[in-house]
């Protein structure tokens, strides 16, 4: 079984309704915790999104024409830790009015530099090819404050930490985006292949220098969209699974016998020769215990009805993805990624038997819970909610896009350039 290797966790996910929706306002102060003095020229923005301020002289900041939602409001100024307040904006005609509260990160003696190079190369290497991701859009990703991090090795356990003091700052030349990461908290566990990572991003819009690049952004972002983990979601949402060209399967899980018997097997032999001196059977035989899996998944081909992926309220207001143990999520009609080197999928027929077009992207998802609230604009109310593997787990930063990114107006956008 393909073990499921990334758990998407990138800090808060908005509640944006798409297309033509209500606009509100967002105002209100940053004070210092302690004074309740206002802080002039702090930074504040909507976590996940492209949209941003600047304090003014008396601390006051404004967002204008905010589709409505549930956002992330975070204020960030030098020597005080990130605050944040939770705001979902309902009423157009109600401004919310907020007040983020900013506390001291202390008494700074004096500026410690923190570089790269001060650990191992190869531990920064890890976490930065882990974090940016391997595909054609991340290797023209790069962190431009490479000092501000540090990276961190458990010698007994071998997990790997990294965090900045501020921000990771990102620029993406293959999505046109300037990504900072604020309190970003990274973390590998190479026993189990987990990559996790949280915190609060914000995006810029990168200045192209010509009609071709920004039109290559353009596309670039269309396809960073489309057959994406968040894409999936608005379908489920929207229920247009098939016409979005996504087919859904139950992957039943059961335990593997021949698992258990070859674990012990393989644990007593190791008791045995503690000091490694393993015949070359013995190895053979290690090798072959270590490739059976814990369980045996079972792919069921018929397409899942949207009744057993989703829950819909009774009021409509509320849309959840629900169901049992694991799905396989195909997408076709767009090509993986030419760096992705694995197998398409593990289970399941090959395309060439398969009814549906050999052009796909295979994923894999489980719900950590028994449900996880979707948001119309195809985010989570709770990241962690869901993990995913395979194709989806091959994405990373290379193909982040901010919520407030609207795939039909960039498709548009794209046609219309010339």
């Amino acid at each position: 079984m393909k073990v499921l290797q990334f758990i998407l966790v990138v800090g808060c996910w908005l509640a944006l309704a798409g297309g033509a929706q209500a606009q509100g306002r967002i105002t209100g102060v940053v004070q210092d915790s302690v004074t309740h003095q206002p802080l002039a020229f702090a930074s504040v923005f909507l976590a996940n999104t492209t949209l941003g301020a600047t304090t003014t002289e008396q601390g006051q900041f404004e967002f204008l024409k905010v589709p409505a939602g549930t956002y992330d409001v975070v204020g960030s100024y030098v020597g005080y830790r990130l605050g944040k307040q939770v705001v979902t904006v309902t009423n157009p005609k109600a401004p919310q009015e907020i007040t983020i509260l900013l506390g001291s990160s202390g008494p700074q003696l004096e500026e410690v530099v923190v570089q790269a190079s001060a650990h191992r190369p190869e531990d920064y290497k890890k976490f930065s090819d882990l974090f940016l991701g391997q595909s054609t859009f991340s290797q023209q990703c790069e962190i431009t404050n490479p000092r501000d991090i540090v990276v961190y090795t458990n010698d007994s356990t071998k997990e790997l930490t990294a965090s900045a003091k501020n921000f990771v700052q990102v620029e993406n030349q293959a999505l046109g985006y300037r990504l900072k990461y604020f309190g970003m908290f990274f973390t590998y566990n190479p026993d189990t292949d987990f990559v996790g990572f949280s915190g609060q991003p914000v995006f810029e819009e990168m200045t192209p220098r010509d009609a071709a690049q920004q039109r290559q952004w353009q596309q670039n972002r269309v396809a960073a969209y489309t057959g994406s983990f968040r894409q999936f979601l608005r379908s489920v949402y929207n229920n247009r699974l098939k016409a979005d060209g996504f087919l859904t399967q139950q992957v039943r899980l059961v335990p593997n016998r021949r698992f258990e018997l070859t674990d012990s097997l393989r644990r007593r032999l190791q008791r045995r020769r503690a000091d490694g001196n393993f015949t070359s059977a013995e190895r053979d035989s290690l090798t072959k215990w270590e490739d059976a899996a814990p369980v045996v998944a079972t792919l069921y081909p018929t397409a899942r009805p949207i009744d057993s992926v989703r829950y819909v309220s009774a009021d409509g207001r509320h849309t959840y993805l629900r169901f049992t143990q694991e799905l396989q999520v195909c997408h076709f009609g767009e090509a993986p990624d030419p760096r992705y080197d694995q197998a398409m999928s593990t289970i399941g027929p090959e395309p060439r038997k398969s009814p549906y077009p050999a052009k796909r992207q295979v994923s894999r998802i489980r719900l950590q819970g028994r449900e996880a609230e979707i948001q119309p604009n195809g985010s989570l109310r709770n990241s962690s909610a869901v993990s995913t593997g395979e194709y989806w787990g091959f994405e990373k930063i290379g193909e982040f896009l901010p919520f407030d990114y609207d795939p039909a107006a960039a498709v548009t956008a794209t046609k219309a350039t010339p």
